[in-house]
């Protein structure tokens, strides 16, 4: 199939967890995260060639960051960004709902920025609302059938935006962050 095949946007859920560290020198705190993130974040869209529906999803992804804020009373407001990883599937379905094609999973790294804000609610807990925009390099991907023959190849984008409610419970350290 030689052309454009559409785009779609995915939906979904994941849930991870986070580790990282952070210091704080008057009001502006420094730090950097690493997390890690189960995902189910699907979408579709029917081809405009075939008549067949395009299917992704991603699994899993994870971010390794450095960020920089601003602290107020018990409150920051942070900006990161750095790198991130996603693990990825695409297929081919017919119109009766039986898959045609996939891909094998691909990993593709790509680079993240983002920011939220955070609130400590209690000594060492703290709350957070984040948002996170994935900037994925588009990968060629190759389609099999189940038995394995190739049918087609596809240049797949991948960005994806995320909001994330997190909570945090912060160990403390030389220097135990103030906001």
């Amino acid at each position: 199939v030689v052309g454009p095949e559409g785009c779609h946007g995915t939906s979904g859920g994941f849930a991870g967890g986070q580790l990282g560290y952070r210091w704080q020198m008057s009001s502006w705190a420094f730090g950097f995260e690493g997390q890690g993130d189960w995902a189910s974040l699907k979408g579709s869209n029917l081809s405009l060639i075939t008549g067949n529906t395009n299917r992704s999803r991603i699994d899993d992804f994870g971010l390794f960051t450095g960020q920089v804020g601003y602290a107020w009373n018990t409150a920051l407001l942070y900006f990161k960004g750095g790198a991130a990883v996603i693990g990825d599937r695409n297929d081919i379905i017919a119109n009766n709902g039986a898959l045609i094609a996939t891909s094998s999973g691909d990993n593709r790294w790509g680079g993240t920025v983002g920011a939220g804000i955070e609130f400590s609610f209690a000594p060492n807990w703290s709350a957070a609302v984040e948002y996170n925009h994935l900037f994925i390099a588009n990968n060629n991907t190759t389609f099999t059938t189940p038995v394995g023959a190739v049918i087609s190849s596809d240049h797949i984008h991948g960005d994806a935006d995320l909001v994330s409610v997190r909570v945090n419970y912060r160990w403390g350290g030389p220097v135990v962050a103030k906001y």
